[in-house]
């Protein structure tokens, strides 16, 4: 008599869905969030270390006679990494203006909600940065800015302090890596899902209250909803750089943040980053929290492309951009305001 072998069970801080079904509605749900930014050129899988990176690729606009933008393609790439819970759909904001300057890769980081494939633990930095590098090198990529929100602000940072060869530069949205993540972040999470459940009349109010975008974006709510039901992420929080690794980082850096953000107390990191980490920049938007590319998309997604091109242009010393509710003397030049 045939005996059936028990199911191999994933290692425990290896990610996961927890079946066909909910992993089917997850996609789904991202799928209604990308159709609201850029459409994707093509889908690119990358196999590594850690396992399959699936990744999103935007090529510049045909011009007038079809040809793709010859400038905009030429120009260094720019590489996004979501935060955690989610995946590459939280740049629907962004992609638009950003493909209409360079090629954009929107990557799903394994062991979050998304396409990728987890088969390896990747959350020590040595790991999480070798499987970048992996990442990077499997597309082809010597040379990119690296843009990260949140986690992916942790990936970034790790990056450039680890392994930053193939970086230009990296941008930094109300990222985790500067201060241990304490509890008033994780209870603003728990709050905000909660508040997804309640009535379509309350959520408006619930999300200026909370600075939670989720709660008026229908597409957004559903995803992230849906991602909590479907996938077990298994990993710890990361550890924030000392200022001893801060120190060593070389790349060009943009740190931009919420005056309202809860994973960072703002002010303290844009007097800190820039002192450590030689000419970076940093600024404070009054009235956001922790989604500025979403809060303030268009300006947001201008000061990113300047500062990229001020980076090649050996520039990375002048003034960012303005953006709207930026904090007076926050932008790197001078002590924070108080």
């Amino acid at each position: 008599m045939a005996v059936s072998k028990p199911a191999v069970r994933p290692p425990a801080d290896v990610g996961r869905y927890v079946g066909d079904t909910w992993r089917e509605r997850y996609f789904a749900a991202c799928d209604a969030l990308y159709a609201l930014g850029a459409p994707a050129s093509r889908e690119e899988d990358v196999e590594t270390s850690f396992g399959t990176t699936h990744v999103y690729r935007y090529d510049p606009p045909a011009g007038p006679g079809g040809d793709r933008d010859a400038a905009a393609r030429d120009r260094i790439p720019v590489v996004l990494l979501h935060g955690a819970g989610s995946c590459s759909a939280m740049w629907y904001p962004n992609t638009r203006d950003l493909v209409a300057e360079r090629t954009v890769y929107a990557v799903d980081t394994p062991g979050d909600p998304g396409r990728s494939v987890h088969r390896a633990p990747l959350h020590e930095p040595e790991r999480a940065a070798r499987w970048l590098d992996e990442t990077l090198a499997g597309l082809g990529l010597d040379r990119v800015h690296l843009v990260g929100s949140s986690y992916g602000g942790w990936l970034a940072l790790n990056q450039a302090h680890r392994r930053a060869d193939r970086l230009a530069s990296v941008t930094l949205l109300d990222p985790g890596g500067l201060e241990k993540v304490g509890l008033r972040f994780f209870v603003w999470i728990f709050i905000s899902l909660f508040a997804t459940f309640a009535p379509k009349a309350l959520r408006p109010r619930l999300a200026s209250w909370l600075e939670q975008p989720v709660l008026v974006v229908p597409e957004l709510r559903t995803m992230i909803r849906t991602g909590v039901r479907a996938y077990r992420i298994r990993r710890p929080a990361p550890k924030p750089l000392t200022d001893a690794e801060l120190a060593t980082v070389r790349t060009p850096l943009y740190l931009l943040l919420g005056r309202r953000s809860l994973l960072v107390h703002p002010e303290r990191q844009a007097e800190r980053v820039p002192r450590l980490v030689p000419g970076a920049r940093a600024e404070i938007i009054a009235d956001t929290g922790h989604g500025p590319q979403i809060d303030h998309a268009e300006a947001t997604n201008r000061a990113m492309l300047d500062f990229m091109a001020g980076t090649e242009q050996g520039r990375t010393g002048t003034r960012p951009p303005h953006v709207p509710g930026r904090a007076p003397g926050s932008d790197g030049s001078g002590p924070p305001s108080r």
